[in-house]
């Protein structure tokens, strides 16, 4: 676990250093990294997208929920939260960039949405205790940003909320731990 967090903290670390040499060099040069849909140099954003932010507020508001939800995905060990954040990166980043406005699309807030569909669909596919009790907590930890899946505040790339949270929903479906069967003799 201690390994984890180690990496949670250098996840969180790296973006905070990219956001602090994007502000020092005039021009946010680095945003342009972000997905923008449809063109070829925009599909390698969905690699960058999610370490890129619109500035420290933008970081600042998705870093406690990073660390939240990355802690409870990692509860399943190191090689689960690369996996789920592999795959959410992958196909949420994808859906942006076939279906995403015109424009940069750029945070981790896909990513954050993809571990909250990711924890709450573990809950239903898996119905263990442990999986429910943590699809409980997520649930009413940050079931009111479900709103953000839908369009509303201009600026914002509900489309990566969208996304991600399917992407989550997807790879909980695809990595589900499943019941070892009775074998009879």
């Amino acid at each position: 676990m201690a390994r984890g967090i180690v990496v949670l903290m250098a996840c969180v670390a790296l973006a905070w250093v990219m956001e602090l040499g994007d502000a020092l060099v005039p021009g946010r040069w680095l945003d342009s990294n972000g997905i923008v849909p449809r063109t070829l140099s925009g599909l390698w954003g969905i690699l960058f997208a999610p370490l890129l932010h619109g500035g420290f507020a933008h970081l600042i508001a998705n870093t406690v929920p990073f660390l939240t939800l990355g802690f409870l995905v990692m509860l399943r060990g190191l090689g689960t939260f690369s996996g789920v954040s592999l795959l959410v990166i992958l196909l949420g980043g994808l859906g942006v960039w076939l279906f995403g406005a015109p424009g940069y699309h750029i945070g981790a807030s896909g990513l954050i949405f993809g571990y909250i569909g990711y924890l709450l669909a573990r809950g239903y596919f898996e119905r263990s205790f442990t999986s429910l009790a943590v699809a409980v907590v997520v649930a009413v930890l940050y079931g009111g940003a479900l709103w953000g899946v839908l369009p509303g505040q201009r600026g914002i790339s509900w489309e990566g909320h969208l996304f991600g949270f399917l992407a989550g929903v997807a790879t909980a479906g695809v990595m589900r731990s499943r019941p070892r069967s009775a074998v009879l003799a």
